[in-house]
């Protein structure tokens, strides 16, 4: 009973990743022929400028040498 029953849930789950599949699969050929302008909100925008300005002065960053007593 539990060979059958492990049998009937590998089916189940291989025909999930192949029907997943078979729909990433669709929709990627719809976004390729309708392409979706990007729209990006404002704060979106404020934080990926404020990540940028960010990531620039840990850049310029210099860390003060360890003094040992």
């Amino acid at each position: 009973m539990y060979k059958i029953m492990m049998i009937i849930g590998t089916i189940a789950v291989v025909g999930g990743w192949i029907a997943y599949g078979v729909w990433r699969y669709k929709t990627n050929l719809e976004e390729k022929k309708n392409p979706k302008p990007k729209r990006t909100s404002e704060h979106l925008e404020k934080v990926q400028k404020s990540f940028d300005e960010y990531a620039k002065k840990m850049t310029d960053y210099k860390r003060k040498p360890y003094e040992r007593e």
